[in-house]
């Protein structure tokens, strides 16, 4: 934690709520709400999810001050290879959605959403990988599916020729992560661990388990920059660096901790300003050619009173702020 952390008043007074519209519905959200300050070092995002709890919420918060007020680890690279990401939505609009990435080599496709079948989310990838036949495909379940689901998915698309880069948290617990991976190395089909690794109180147990082949790290959910790093060097498995739907100052911490990290092998899920109608700068962080600059993002104050939350959010926000900030400056 930096030695010069802001108080709780320099926070309050300094801080931004907005409301993002998104271009689609994604994780059943139409707008991001988050709340914005800058430090001595910039800006810095906070926006866990408005139903996650206060211990939760902290980790987020002590991601954003250390962001904000201290020092950045030494960096490796100054641009990130990026997947594409294709949320639920219907066969006819996968072409509109994934054609706004650009150049990608990776596309991340949504599975397992409430009301949707494993039928469906079996169409929306082969059509993906009948419009991208030479791009890899990862699908993200959130722990959405059951073990037979999973497998029976897998080996569909293993017959149907589909690149599998991995499944991403295909089940919803670290047991029953570890028995689908036995079943899915018979067919050459990876794991990543997301909610695994960041929604568990030891990040590390789904590697001592070995219940993954691949960690998914996101910045802010794991404490920051240094303790994602940490836990990446401890668990001693390959690292997908991820976002969570944040604004582009968001997904400036989430590249910053991929160029720190000493060995990048995978495309990572940062370039998810794409589903974002509105942003917080006039200077998106958006990739170029398949990938993502690794830079600091300028903060429009026009923009922050074009999507500014209403009042009654805004004070939402202030509260919860007021009510985590004692946790996340406390002892790690």
């Amino acid at each position: 934690m930096a030695s010069n952390k802001p108080t709780l008043d320099e926070l309050l007074a300094n801080a931004r709520v907005v409301a993002l519209p998104l271009r689609t519905k994604f994780r059943g959200l139409l707008e991001r709400e988050l709340l914005l300050f800058e430090g001595p070092m910039g800006w810095a995002e906070w926006s866990p999810f408005v139903e996650y709890g206060d211990e939760e919420a902290a980790l987020w918060l002590r991601a954003a001050i250390d962001f904000g007020y201290s020092e950045l680890p030494a960096l490796h690279r100054d641009s990130i290879a990026v997947n594409a990401i294709l949320p639920a939505v219907p066969l006819e609009q996968i072409e509109k959605v994934l054609a706004s990435f650009g150049e990608f080599g990776t596309v991340k496709i949504k599975v397992a959403e409430p009301g949707h079948t494993l039928q469906q989310d079996l169409a929306r990838v082969l059509r993906v990988h009948e419009l991208y036949p030479t791009a890899k495909v990862r699908l993200d379940a959130n722990g959405g599916y059951s073990i037979d689901e999973a497998q029976s998915l897998a080996m569909a698309l293993v017959d149907e020729g589909v690149p599998l880069d991995y499944l991403e948290q295909p089940v919803g617990t670290i047991a029953q992560m570890a028995e689908l991976r036995l079943k899915l190395s018979r067919i050459g089909v990876k794991i990543a661990a997301d909610e695994s690794v960041r929604k568990v109180s030891d990040p590390l147990a789904v590697a001592q388990a070995g219940a993954a082949d691949i960690l998914v790290l996101k910045a802010a959910p794991l404490g920051g920059i240094r303790n994602s790093l940490a836990i990446a060097a401890e668990a001693g498995l390959p690292v997908v660096v991820s976002s969570a739907l944040e604004s582009s100052v968001g997904l400036s911490m989430g590249a910053h901790l991929a160029a720190a990290l000493p060995n990048l092998e995978f495309d990572c899920g940062l370039a998810t300003g794409h589903l974002l109608a509105g942003d917080v700068t006039r200077e998106p962080l958006l990739p170029v050619a398949g990938r993502l600059p690794v830079r600091r993002v300028a903060v429009d104050p026009a923009k922050l009173d074009l999507f500014a939350a209403d009042d009654h959010r805004m004070d939402w926000w202030l509260e919860r702020l007021s009510r985590v900030y004692g946790l996340a400056t406390g002892p790690s």
